[in-house]
Formats: structure tokens, C-alpha cells, sequence
């Protein structure tokens, strides 16, 4: 049977992950469709929960949500109208409504037992300050709760500093994460892609010189890895507490050897990670698309 595979994403067609998605699409001989999250509108008519599409695209049979981090309350109320209507996801509804905010997952986390940065939520200039005597003092790290690719986080280095970048930005129905500094010195950074409760691959990344984040679109040097068991289970836990069935799992080792789990992504790129291992990622991500169709809809077929 040829599955129509919706991938929930505002961007185009050659974007990295949309493009290979496409393509794996149809060498598994499925055809993947990419469906703007603001050209598709849930509607309840007659007592019928229905899509109204631009195009007039018929249902997928299965969804993937990767809007990443621009993903509003808009896309979210498509998505839960398509699991309300019985279309199999892959990432859920409340999966990435925590894993859009940053600071959410860091609750959740913390919550369950998992090691995460300390970090401090804020949502006035006053608690900028006790934010910093909480943590230790400077240099603290501020984040925006929802961000990509290292967008918005700086790292404030003083009183000054904090009046001249870390205070203006914030918006106070957001909030702002205060977080400790762990330093780039002898620090690993690593990226684990967790797809159906397996850990697929890893990859370590050394951030570009003078640059204190360690993102690949920020010129990070990225190198296949493989996890020592304790790393690999914490990998595993985030993404299964955050409930995340494809997560890129971003962990960082401090130069003591303890890890923090600092962002659980549940629409991760990964063009830097199938460089570094050569796996076949996209593959990897529409084989589980298809398996979660027949597990939700015909499990005798699994």
C-alpha cells in the first residue's frame, strides 16, 4: 500500500530535511507531502471533526509535525485535529508542546530524575539579578524558551553586559531562561538522534573558534561518536519523558565528566548527522512513519 506521509513544515521543498524526506518518501515507494501549517484549516461542521486544505489535498495516513521551533498555537491545534481524527502521528500533540519550550523540557526532565543545567525562569528585570546570585554568579547564559540553531541564546559576561544584551531581551509573556555556564574548555558537546526508543546515532560537536555554542548551522565541527551506556540511557529517557518518538537529544559533558541534558528537539535537522555517520537518517524516519501507520492502524500487519 503507498502511504501518503504529511510532514507538518512552512518550509520548501529543497530545505535539507524536507528534501530528503521526499526523496526517502519515494524509494520506499510512499509519496510524502509537505503540508503548510497555515494553509491547512481544522474545522468542525456538523458535528464533524474535518481539514479544509488550500489545495484540496485529500488526508495523510500518517503525520510528522517539523515545524521546529516557530510552531504556534495555529499548527498546534492542526495537529491535534489530525490525532483527534484517529491519523497516526509521529511526535504527538503533548510531545511537542513540551518540547517547544525549552524551559518546559527542562521541568519535565528535572522532574523525572534526569541531570539538566541549572536554570533559572524569569519574566521581570528583577529576577535577572537574583537569577545570576541563584547560579553562582557571571558569566550565566540567557535563552529564549523556543529558538533554533543557537538563535537568541548569549552568553552574558556581567552587570553591564546584562543591562546592554541579557535585559532587552526579554519579553515578559515569554520569559527568559537564566542558566549556569558550563565552559567550552574541555566540554563535549554531543547530538544523540533517538528514533522509536532506539538510539540511532551520535555525533560530537566542537563549537567554531570564539563561538560558545555549539551548533552545527554555527559552523561546529561535527564527528560521529558512540555514547558510553550512561549517555546513551540519558538520550533515551529524555526522549522517552518528553514522549518525543523522533528526538535529536542534545547533551552537554562538563569537564568533570557529568551530563546535562540542555534542549530535546522533536523536529531535529540532520544533515550534519548523516555526514558524520553516513546512516540514512531520512530512511530511518519514514520506515518508523510507515510502522506507526500499520501499528495504529492495522496491527496484525507489524
Amino acid at each position: 500500500m503507498t502511504l501518503r506521509i504529511g510532514i507538518i513544515t512552512v518550509q520548501e521543498p529543497g530545505y535539507h530535511p524536507n528534501r530528503r524526506l521526499l526523496e526517502a518518501a519515494g524509494i520506499a515507494g510512499h509519496e510524502a507531502v509537505l503540508i503548510h501549517p497555515y494553509r491547512q484549516w481544522p474545522k468542525m461542521v456538523a458535528g464533524q471533526l474535518g481539514v479544509t486544505a488550500k489545495n484540496g489535498a485529500g488526508l495523510p495516513h500518517v503525520v510528522m509535525p517539523r515545524q521546529g521551533a516557530q510552531v504556534g498555537d495555529a499548527c498546534l491545534a492542526l495537529m491535534g485535529q489530525f490525532q483527534l481524527m484517529g491519523v497516526p502521528m509521529v511526535n504527538d500533540h503533548q510531545a511537542v508542546s513540551i518540547a517547544r519550550n525549552k524551559f518546559i523540557t527542562q521541568q519535565v526532565l528535572t522532574a523525572a530524575g534526569l541531570p539538566c543545567p541549572d536554570t533559572v525562569f524569569i519574566n521581570h528585570e528583577s529576577g535577572f539579578f537574583q537569577a545570576v546570585d541563584q547560579l553562582g554568579g557571571y558569566p550565566v547564559v540567557v535563552k529564549p524558551v523556543s529558538g533554533r540553531q543557537g538563535d537568541g541564546v548569549l552568553l552574558i559576561m556581567d552587570g553591564v553586559d546584562a543591562r546592554r544584551r541579557g535585559l532587552p531581551a526579554l519579553n515578559p509573556q515569554r520569559g527568559l531562561m537564566v542558566q549556569r555556564y558550563i565552559p567550552a574548555e574541555k566540554r563535549r558537546d554531543i547530538r544523540a538522534l533517538v528514533i522509536g526508543g532506539a538510539l540511532i546515532c551520535a555525533a560530537s560537536l566542537v563549537p567554531a573558534s570564539g563561538e560558545f555554542r555549539a551548533n552545527f548551522h554555527l559552523g561546529s565541527e561535527i564527528r560521529s561518536t558512540v555514547l558510553a551506556t550512561d549517555l546513551k540511557q540519558i538520550a533515551l529517557s529524555a526522549a522517552a519523558v518528553v514522549g518525543c518518538d523522533v528526538a535529536g537529544v542534545d547533551i552537554i559533558v562538563d569537564s568533570d565528566g557529568r551530563p546535562f541534558i540542555v534542549e530535546v528537539n522533536y523536529s531535529p535537522g540532520f544533515k550534519g548527522l548523516e555526514a558524520a555517520t553516513g546512516r540514512d537518517i531520512a530512511g530511518r524516519i519514514i520506515r518508523f512513519a510507515t510502522d506507526r501507520y500499520h501499528e495504529k492502524r492495522h496491527p496484525t500487519d507489524v
